[in-house]
């Protein structure tokens, strides 16, 4: 048996195998004499999706290639790929992704199979480029699903959380090589929040951090560019000094307040600069931390996250890092959250070295009374009353999931009960 635990360190596991498969006898081979399976990426889930006591699948070495349509507004990509070798591949074809989020070793798979998102007020979440998947079932025998081919099984796939099978090779919609120009500047939060609607509809992508006990907000937007030269990389929080502020507050609870308000102080200076999308989109997350992410209503998104800072302030209570608030555009996707509408994506995160239960918990219950749902991947609470009440699809997900593996071989612990699979 080996030892696996996610990257925060928060979940860890003991599976019975642990396996790579190469092609796609070797899957066969594992999948089909397997009780239980799951599919790992990157480990970025802060929830046991991938926890299992069976056979642990990595998709990062199986032998598959980018396969461009002749039009060029798609392309099969490898499922197990890295989204930092995915962009990479692609900017080679003189592709890029539509959109993608400021971490990129996640797998394709997994960023698909959880809702993973960026920013941007129209752009929707990294499922809804998807339009096509080649999928290992329980027997070990490839399926291609798509709109018009097993529709059912595509609809739940698509935002699937690894229950309908293992994904081989997606097909994904792209667009022509682009480059971003990236600005980042310290904003006041009242102004932010007052022009929220006017900021977001200026740029291609806009969002913000903001720490709790600051009145200042870390304002980042990214927006199409003509290239400037040789690009030179660079992120968007200089994490030596963040990481010196966390771990003075955890060491001295009582100075967070004052150390953040000197930390937006220190990072007046604006910055700019312009590069290919795939270099621009992701910045360097070195720093441990766990997260708990809730999307709601657009029209929700700013009052709740004044709230929690409120809250937070009222109750003293020692958070480390600051909240990121972004904007996604809806989509008709059967267990998405953003399938409501437009949504305000707002990220609760706390240092990896520091107590979260309990301020996750109490933070969750403005996010919850704001109508929001919370990113499959990160930290929730939802029992499967909840889920039945939240998405009114999930009868026939569960349906489909049923159809697809009647056993439940790609189900653990955590999501059987979640679904209430076998219930």
């Amino acid at each position: 048996m080996a030892e696996w635990s996610n990257w925060s360190g928060s979940v860890a596991a003991t599976p019975a195998t642990v396996a790579r498969p190469r092609d796609a006898q070797e899957l066969a081979a594992l999948v089909s004499r397997a009780d239980k399976v799951r599919v790992v990426g990157a480990g970025h889930s802060f929830m046991p999706l991938c926890a299992t006591d069976g056979l642990l699948i990595s998709m990062a070495d199986y032998q598959a290639k980018v396969e461009v349509a002749p039009d060029r507004k798609t392309v099969w990509a490898p499922a197990g790929w890295g989204l930092d070798r995915l962009t990479a591949a692609l900017w080679a074809e003189g592709l890029s992704l539509i959109n993608q989020g400021d971490i990129n070793p996640q797998s394709l798979a997994g960023a698909t199979a959880t809702g993973t998102h960026g920013t941007g007020a129209e752009l929707g979440s990294l499922a809804t480029q998807a339009c096509g998947f080649r999928l290992m079932g329980p027997d070990g025998a490839i399926v291609e699903c798509g709109p018009d081919q097993h529709p059912e099984l595509y609809q739940g796939q698509r935002l699937s959380l690894g229950l309908f099978g293992v994904a081989t090779e997606i097909r994904i919609h792209v667009l022509p090589a682009y480059h971003l120009e990236e600005r980042i500047e310290r904003r006041p939060l009242a102004e932010v929040a007052e022009r929220l609607d006017e900021l977001a509809a200026a740029t291609r992508h806009m969002e913000f951090f903001v720490f709790p006990y600051s009145d200042q907000v870390i304002f980042k937007t990214l927006h199409p560019a003509e290239p400037e030269g040789e690009f030179q990389g660079g992120t968007d929080i200089d994490e030596t000094v963040f990481r010196l502020v966390c771990d003075l507050g955890a060491a001295a609870k009582g100075m967070i307040p004052t150390l953040q308000r000197l930390i937006m102080r220190m990072s007046a200076k604006p910055q700019r600069r312009v590069g290919p999308a795939y270099g621009i989109f992701p910045s360097e997350r070195t720093i441990r931390f766990e997260e708990m992410e809730y999307e709601l209503p657009r029209a929700n998104g700013m009052e709740t996250l004044k709230e929690a800072m409120g809250y937070i302030r009222k109750k003293r209570m020692p958070i480390a890092f600051p909240f990121e608030f972004r904007l996604t555009a809806g989509d008709d996707i059967w267990m998405s959250p953003f399938n409501k509408g437009p949504g305000a994506s707002i990220s609760f995160h706390q240092y990896a070295k520091m107590a979260w239960r309990q301020e996750f918990a109490e933070i969750e219950a403005i996010f919850q009374a704001g109508e929001g749902r919370p990113h499959w991947a990160k930290r929730h609470t939802l029992t499967t009353a909840d889920v039945h009440r939240l998405y009114p699809k999930t009868p026939d997900y569960l349906a489909a999931r049923q159809a697809a593996d009647p056993q439940a071989k790609f189900a653990n612990a955590h999501l059987t009960e979640l679904f209430g699979i076998g219930g």
